[in-house]
């Protein structure tokens, strides 16, 4: 097929769209109530692609976090426009549940954050239950979101000293692991549901009923050597569920809440909602995770953005910058680094379906 990375949210769901239509398959779409940056629709859209005699069930997930979505919906479209992998689905006996765009308003904004400046990938908590505390967050905020950007002297100075005194460790997981008190602050996981997980946990009841073993790849970006496609367990800290993803995927697996992962073990992951929705399956869970750039460089670009977020009147030169540096940091237009993706993801999707193929059946 052509060139499947998109220029930009609207270009990418409407391709989608065609791919989905083309290969005959179902598709959902739901709305969100925000304006896009074309002012186009916003919506959470699904493919099903489902076999009569389907045994199981792969799902594929782009743009948790928005401005990612450039390369998950890549992934995606890639995945539709390529005879060989479908048909190895069809000969695997496996349906495919291909949701572009859960965070869609990320994805058009160059955000990481929805429409309420929640991580979506913080949000799939309990919210009946106190959230968990994150004190150093609390303690790094006024400087990681100051009253002005770039930041000042002041407030990397303190950065610094917070790192002198802790680790870098113990700030990388002060900040990404998710916070809750802090509305305006980056990795916030709100206060309630969001209507997207909302959406997403009635697509996996709905496509996810009757089958006893659920694979799902959520394509991600930002963390580890550049182009670079870390596997990293999704699912939760049980033994048999970690081993069955090392024979899927192999022992290179990456485990957060081990160490072994360029992620900290994060609270509200998205991959926890299959354990609501589809509560009889066997799930098998990875976030496929693509190198862009150096940590220090992803989080300044992360900050930078959560401050646009609360000045929204800053002069336009100055949002066009921030909003590409957010790009640069989650989407690489390197034709090397492209390739790279894609092939990773290849063998990630053919390594799923085996996976599946060879599940044990109830």
């Amino acid at each position: 097929m052509l060139q499947p990375f998109s220029a930009s949210y609207a270009m990418a769901r409407h391709r989608f769209l065609e791919a989905a239509r083309a290969r005959l398959g179902e598709v959902q779409s739901f709305a969100i109530d925000a304006p896009g940056s074309e002012d186009e629709a916003l919506s959470l859209d699904a493919a099903i692609i489902r076999p009569a005699d389907a045994r199981a069930l792969l799902v594929i997930t782009s743009a948790t976090h928005g401005v990612e979505g450039y390369c998950g919906s890549g992934c995606q479209l890639a995945l539709l426009g390529d005879d060989g992998l479908l048909a190895h689905a069809l000969r695997a006996k496996v349906a495919l549940l291909l949701v572009h765009a859960l965070n869609p308003y990320g994805f058009s904004w160059h955000s990481r954050t929805n429409e309420d400046n929640i991580d979506l990938n913080r949000n799939a908590r309990a919210f009946d239950a106190a959230p968990p505390p994150n004190e150093g967050y609390a303690q790094l905020h006024p400087h990681l979101v100051p009253p002005q950007w770039p930041p000042g002297a002041q407030q990397r100075e303190a950065v610094a000293a917070f790192i002198s005194a802790h680790g870098f460790p113990a700030y990388q997981d002060a900040v990404s692991r998710g916070q809750y008190t802090h509305p305006d602050g980056v990795f916030f996981g709100g206060k309630a549901r969001s209507a997207s997980l909302r959406h997403f946990r009635s697509l996996l009841e709905s496509h996810g009923r009757g089958f006893a073993d659920i694979g799902w790849i959520d394509i991600h970006t930002g963390l580890g050597p550049w182009g670079h496609g870390e596997k990293i367990f999704a699912g939760r800290n049980d033994l048999e569920e970690i081993e069955r993803a090392r024979r899927w995927w192999g022992l290179d697996l990456a485990v957060p809440f081990a160490g072994t992962s360029a992620s900290v073990a994060i609270t509200g992951q998205v991959a926890s909602l299959i354990y609501e929705a589809c509560p009889e399956a066997r799930p098998t869970s990875i976030a496929l995770e693509f190198g862009t750039v150096a940590l220090d460089a992803m989080f300044e670009a992360v900050c930078g953005e959560a401050w646009l977020r609360s000045y929204p009147h800053a002069p336009t030169e100055q949002a066009e910058r921030i909003r590409e540096a957010m790009r640069a940091a989650f989407f690489s237009d390197s034709p090397i680094w492209q390739g790279m993706v894609l092939g990773q993801f290849r063998t990630t999707f053919v390594q799923a379906l085996q996976g599946l193929s060879f599940a044990p059946r109830q």
